[in-house]
């Protein structure tokens, strides 16, 4: 008997996403402590952008000025 294990490879936009599914709606500071970046939201930042451009329908944004809560629209990541 052979068991065949299928890999499935993620982006770091997908993972992170995955994590603000997790955490919740939440604030780009709340976001980056979750990932691991300590109180540095620039990392979260430069995904939250790449995020934006790529895959925009994935990501909800409330607020237009700071502080700006983000969650992942319901669905499939």
């Amino acid at each position: 008997m052979q068991i065949t294990i299928q890999e499935y490879f993620r982006t770091w936009e997908e993972i992170c996403l995955e994590k603000l599914r997790e955490i919740g709606r939440s604030s780009s500071a709340e976001w980056a402590r979750a990932m691991g970046y300590g109180e540095n939201r620039n990392g979260v930042t430069t995904v939250i952008k790449r995020i934006k451009k790529t895959m925009p329908e994935r990501l909800m944004i409330y607020y237009n000025a700071r502080p700006r809560l983000y969650e992942v629209v319901q669905g499939e990541i």
